[in-house]
């Protein structure tokens, strides 16, 4: 996911929508990486995707640039 908070409630960016959410509802465990952890009441509720009442932990990873032009650390 692109943003969770400590609760799991999770955002995605572009193609990480297409199966992510899909994947934390079939789990009976979800271990999500995101690339940032907002404070409660930042995630505004209607970007929403995952609730987290389907994610069990929240590990935040850091973004790494790609082949293929995708992000950059700066």
């Amino acid at each position: 996911a692109e943003r969770g908070d400590r609760w799991g409630n999770l955002t995605y960016r572009m193609a990480a929508r297409n199966f992510g959410p899909v994947m934390a509802t079939a789990c009976k465990m979800t271990v999500a990486s995101v690339h940032e952890i907002a404070a409660l009441g930042e995630l505004d509720p209607e970007q929403i995707v995952t609730p987290g009442i389907f994610v069990q932990h929240v590990v935040k990873i850091e973004r790494q640039s790609t082949r293929a032009g995708g992000f950059k650390q700066g």
